[in-house]
């Protein structure tokens, strides 16, 4: 690669970023920096009808969450600004005027009423595709059927107009695309695509052309819904002479729903119960809110290395891999054709890997803000303590106070099942002498419990196994869960010894 890599990314403004857009995003970041090159993020908004209130910062947000920076963007610009196309307006016409001076392009005054009549007669005779192309254009309303003098009358008058774009009728467009291969389409395929509206704005196909060539982008990775439009996009390049320096094209694998049939949507996320999104969002117009990652507790690395997966595999049975090693082994060769399932399951087992080797004092913060909200005071210490014991049967960091309020709060009822299966009487005595011997331990801590919890069972002549549940029901009110003896250890004997009482009065009674 002898030119600098410059890629983008380039979403619209109309709602809240997909996760498929994400996955877009992170592999154009991880192509970039492997290759010391810059991402640049621009705001693909010539839709104004589409355009979504707070969209653009919620794009924003969304990619700094997940730890994908831009080098030049409307908030960092350099110097290929702007980066919102609709502060581009006045350049594109230059380039769509060029292509009709040229002959690649023409104007058009059809109305939709006359746009729907021929669809209608080529429907009647049988036409597979009712298009505007190579064949219907001289039949139509266009500068290509009107005299010039009437073409100019017209504009001069202030009637609306697009530009289309005027495609071969017998040609092979070819391209060679990064994860495809050789792509080949008949140009009798193409429609005359507009690339100006009659609002006087660009459509997608001439803007993303001429701001990719201009921003000095040299590679497109896009997603494959666009790969019908690249043979579109290459006609375009060929026309505007910049053939010689059009960016190489890679068009990434579609992310399908959990079954494999079709492309993820959001439907699917609220059908079987996982965000589609990285942020919360909240409709501007009908304040309906959809879940995000970021709320549901997934961790950004965690999120990151997962979305890194679905299309990417590094060659190699790993699968943690931190930004940094990603950025190192990724490359556009390891990406798949095929489609590739969304797996909500594997996304929590990302996170809970993420989750067991964060610091237990960085856990902590977590487990910390939940008691302050309970009204619960609880130390630093003994809050990492706490964490410690539960990140390895928790997924996310919002289960911390949920799975382990029995650190904080005395059971107030006993799992039914082990109560009915392993409290009997002489059992009950045993844990009463238990926790009458454990008052009198100086050092009270996981190792002198268990000696002490051995020394009394031996005493009423029982196994460890008659009576582990029913202590670990007495003490926290559920029949399982972390290590019993460090449980009683954060506990402390005076709390623990209470706790085994209570229950012998509750139980027994």
């Amino acid at each position: 690669m002898m030119d600098k890599v410059r890629v983008r990314f380039a979403p619209s403004p109309t709602g809240p970023l997909h996760i498929g857009g994400v996955r877009t995003a992170l592999f154009n970041y991880l192509f970039a920096k492997h290759h010391g090159g810059d991402f640049l993020l621009r705001i693909e908004d010539t839709d104004r009808t589409r355009f979504v209130p707070g969209a653009e910062e919620y794009i924003k947000e969304s990619l700094e969450w997940a730890g994908i920076f831009t080098d030049e963007s409307p908030w960092n610009p350099g110097e290929c600004g702007p980066y919102r196309q609709s502060e581009r307006k006045d350049i594109y016409m230059q380039y769509a005027q060029r292509l009709i001076d040229e002959g690649n392009a023409y104007y058009a005054f059809d109305t939709s009423e006359e746009l729907e009549e021929m669809r209608e007669r080529l429907k009647a005779a049988n036409v597979a595709n009712q298009q505007y192309n190579s064949i219907t254009r001289m039949q139509m309303k266009n500068s290509l059927t009107l005299s010039e003098e009437e073409v100019k009358e017209r504009i001069a008058s202030g009637e609306p107009y697009v530009i289309r774009l005027k495609v071969p009728r017998k040609e092979e467009i070819r391209l060679n695309d990064m994860v495809r291969g050789w792509v080949m389409v008949h140009a009798h395929t193409i429609d005359d695509k507009i690339l100006m509206k009659s609002d006087g704005m660009p459509t997608y196909h001439l803007a993303n052309v001429v701001d990719d060539h201009l921003m000095k982008i040299t590679h497109v990775i896009r997603g494959e819904e666009w790969l019908p439009s690249a043979p579109l996009h290459v006609l375009l390049y060929r026309f505007l002479g910049w053939e010689d320096t059009m960016p190489q094209f890679a068009h990434l694998p579609l992310l399908l729903k959990p079954d494999g049939n079709g492309k993820l949507s959001k439907r699917d996320g609220d059908r079987l119960g996982f965000s589609v999104f990285p942020l919360e969002w909240t409709d501007p117009t009908t304040g309906d809110k959809s879940s995000g990652y970021k709320q549901d507790g997934f961790l950004p690395d965690a999120f990151i290395n997962f979305l890194a997966f679905l299309g990417w595999a590094p060659g190699t049975t790993e699968e943690i891999f931190s930004m940094d090693e990603l950025i190192e082994r990724f490359t556009i060769e390891r990406v798949g054709k095929a489609g590739t399932k969304f797996d909500f399951d594997k996304a929590k087992w990302y996170n809970q890997q993420y989750l067991k080797e964060k610091d237990d004092n960085e856990l902590a913060q977590y487990l910390l803000e939940d008691l302050k909200a309970e009204g619960i005071e609880c130390s630093q210490e003994k809050a990492a303590k706490v964490a410690n014991q539960l990140k390895e049967r928790v997924t996310f960091p919002n289960e911390f106070w949920p799975k382990g309020k029995f650190y904080f709060v005395a059971p107030d009822s006993y799992d039914e099942k082990v109560v009915r299966k392993k409290w009997k009487p002489e059992v009950a005595a045993a844990l009463g002498d238990y926790a009458n011997a454990i008052r009198g331990i100086e050092e009270f801590n996981a190792e002198n419990a268990h000696t002490q919890l051995n020394d009394t069972l031996a005493a009423h002549d029982m196994k460890i196994g008659q009576v582990m549940q029913a202590l670990r029901v007495a003490v926290s009110g559920v029949g399982n869960g972390p290590d019993l003896m460090i449980m009683q250890e954060i506990l402390g004997k005076e709390e623990v010894a209470s706790r085994i009482e209570t229950a012998i009065e509750k139980l027994n009674a």
